[in-house]
């Protein structure tokens, strides 16, 4: 099954002086075939030579195509001056309510600063 739509987000950076990464309070608001809210924290860091990583941990509630319930999301990214990526799954076990059992992955893109979604997701 297959879920789209967009979502708005705001990153909270943390002041965590000392440290060799940043951190960021994540909080999503989703529309579309998901209606709810992510809320999370991301770790990144970021090369001098432009390069960069991330890793992020987003709980999400809210209805999947009317179905109620939470999950977590595992995002992990990866870009350099040649290439980029971006794997975003589904934790499994995570699911609750009318949504356990729920496996997948995520598409995120991103069309004149809207950001969109494609939920690829089994139940």
């Amino acid at each position: 099954m297959y879920a789209l739509g967009t979502f708005n987000v705001d990153l909270t950076p943390q002041d965590d002086d000392g440290f060799p990464v940043g951190r960021m309070l994540i909080e999503k608001t989703y529309a579309g075939d998901l209606n709810g809210t992510g809320t999370g924290q991301m770790i990144s860091k970021r090369t001098e030579a432009g390069a960069a990583v991330y890793y992020a941990i987003e709980e999400v509630s809210g209805l999947l195509d009317s179905k109620s319930g939470t999950f977590t999301l595992l995002h992990k990214g990866y870009m350099d001056k040649n290439s980029q990526s971006l794997e975003v799954r589904i934790l499994e076990g995570s699911g609750s309510g009318e949504l356990q059992g729920i496996s997948g992955s995520m598409v995120i893109s991103q069309d004149e600063n809207v950001h969109k979604y494609r939920l690829s997701y089994e139940l």
